[in-house]
């Protein structure tokens, strides 16, 4: 970051999604435990969703006032980052649209799967479109530049409006980087998805083989080692795509199977498009007519990566054997 650039105080009337990059366990600590100190001296709600060694370093940081914190194991509820995005909003919905609430979150650590990280990166870029017109949200979300390779941390200060090296109050600073809200809404926001193997089993869908589809990935699935309910969650969700690809994707698609080391995955391609790039991160209300598919998707997969492409929309399933 060039030190000729001011330091900015965000306004807080506003999403404030900020990247926090440290480069030691010391930095983070204090960084960390500063920013939250903030907020229970407002009296904020918080939540932070970091793994269970930095919660337990927050903890003794704060002392008295990690009693104001909800902490969560980010290795539990972000496996799949999909499911991040509606903690983060069942977390500000219940504190109400205009009391000031602040959150930690960190979705991306050294060891993520390559596809786990590119749903990680899409996550962060989705959240200034999640929380677009929500008033006084403060995010933070670390970065360990130490652990992370630098084109991770080049994608952050793309993902995130503001940026910060060091004491969070002090630091932070507009990103130049930032790709805007319209970029993080767009198609092109998502990396693309490397072709399925040349080889791969396949079939197609359309309205006369949902029963031969969920037959072929179950059959498939278990002879590539996936078992049990995990074996049935996949089938269940394959259902839950397939029939969205004769209601909504053009009438007819395909399914394919393959494995990728100790993973089953699961591909659905069809010639719809899907026009909001938040969907499968809300639950649909109650009343909606559809939009339960992906939800239920991100539910049951251990990852769903979904990519809009020019002749159509792609679902990749990750089941871990």
């Amino acid at each position: 970051m060039e030190a000729a650039r001011a330091s900015v105080r965000h306004d807080v009337a506003s999403f404030a999604h900020t990247a926090f990059f440290y480069g030691s366990e010391a930095a983070y600590v204090a960084g960390a435990a500063a920013f939250l100190a903030e907020g229970a001296r407002g009296g904020e709600p918080m939540l932070v969703a970091v793994n269970t060694r930095k919660i337990g370093l927050l903890r003794d940081a704060l002392g008295d006032d990690a009693a104001m914190v909800k902490f969560v194991d980010m290795a539990e509820l972000g496996a799949n980052p999909a499911r991040i995005i509606p903690a983060w909003r069942e977390f500000a919905d219940k504190a109400g649209d205009h009391t000031p609430v602040r959150g930690i979150g960190e979705p991306i650590w050294a060891g993520r799967s390559p596809a786990e990280l590119a749903e990680s990166e899409l996550h962060e870029a989705l959240l200034n479109v999640a929380f677009a017109g929500r008033p006084a949200f403060e995010l933070l979300c670390p970065y360990d530049v130490e652990a992370l390779h630098p084109k991770v941390i080049e994608h952050a200060r793309r993902t995130h409006p503001l940026v910060a090296d060091g004491p969070i109050s002090s630091s932070r600073t507009s990103s130049d980087d930032y790709m805007g809200l319209a970029g993080s809404a767009s198609p092109d926001a998502a990396p693309p998805l490397g072709p399925p193997p040349m080889a791969v089993a396949a079939l197609p869908i359309n309205p006369s083989t949902l029963a031969s589809v969920r037959a072929f990935v179950r059959r498939q699935a278990a002879e590539h080692g996936l078992a049990g309910t995990r074996l049935d969650d996949l089938v269940l969700a394959v259902n839950e795509l397939a029939t969205n690809t004769i209601r909504y994707g053009g009438g007819e698609g395909t399914a394919c199977v393959w494995r990728e080391g100790n993973t089953v995955c699961c591909e659905v391609a069809d010639g719809g498009c899907l026009g909001d790039p938040l969907i499968g991160r809300y639950p649909p209300p109650v009343a909606a007519e559809g939009g339960r598919g992906l939800w239920l998707v991100n539910q049951l997969c251990d990852l769903a990566q979904v990519r809009t492409v020019p002749a159509g929309t792609v679902v990749r399933l990750h089941m871990q054997v």
